[in-house]
């Protein structure tokens, strides 16, 4: 009895590099949660720094709201019977930039309101997001023939 050996799909190293900033981002949400000083001067720096440090954090939503619109309008375009890993992975990626840009608005309210409580928040929103679609990408990967 042969078997047909198929190779196995490689892992990106993008995806593990992504997976790294998650945990990164998870651990670094922790420590910060813990440094009350560090933080609380993170979340109150001068009024114009704040003021500009809302106003980048809005512009970089903005900006992932919209490259998050594009994939899933692209994947949308696709027939459900037709989906392929390519278009799953631009699902998840879409996905992906709507919850980095709820996070980037969370950044955005901690300078808003000064209060660190939301950069933690930011951090936790930002780390389980990458983690969980970089996992996702990496089983995509290997449950199709196609490449991502």
């Amino acid at each position: 009895m042969t078997s047909s050996h198929m190779p196995a799909p490689s892992v990106d190293r993008a995806r593990i590099v992504w997976l790294a900033l998650g945990i990164l981002a998870l651990v670094g949400g922790t420590l910060l949660g813990w440094n009350g000083g560090f933080i609380d001067a993170v979340a109150n720096p001068p009024a114009l720094i704040r003021a500009a440090l809302v106003g980048a954090s809005v512009v970089v939503a903005v900006a992932l709201i919209a490259r998050a619109v594009r994939r899933l309008e692209e994947a949308r375009e696709t027939s459900s019977a037709t989906l392929s890993g390519r278009d799953l992975a631009g699902i998840i990626r879409g996905v992906r930039y709507v919850f980095l840009a709820v996070a980037a608005l969370a950044a955005g309210a901690g300078w808003l309101i000064g209060h660190p409580l939301p950069f933690i928040v930011a951090l936790i929103i930002a780390g389980v997001d990458v983690l969980e679609t970089s996992f996702l990408l990496i089983v995509v990967a290997f449950r199709h023939d196609d490449p991502i």
